[in-house]
């Protein structure tokens, strides 16, 4: 089953770069980049890593559906 949902994600700029994470998720979930691109590249990479690697479970319930 594929699960599709969609997530705000943070970026910031921090002194050495940017940071990045996701807000409706359980758990760590962080990227970093040295700019605004690759930090939204490698938060949208560690958000599927992690539901892949804990499964759906993680999805904090925002008022959004969730699966059977």
């Amino acid at each position: 089953m594929h699960l599709f949902k969609k997530f705000k994600i943070v970026i910031s700029k921090e002194e050495d770069g940017y940071v990045g994470y996701p807000l409706g998720l359980e758990g760590v979930v962080v990227g970093e980049g040295n700019t605004y691109e690759e930090a939204l590249r490698d938060t949208k990479s560690a958000i599927k890593f992690h539901i892949e690697t804990f499964g759906p479970k993680v999805i904090k319930k925002l008022g959004f559906p969730s699966p059977l």
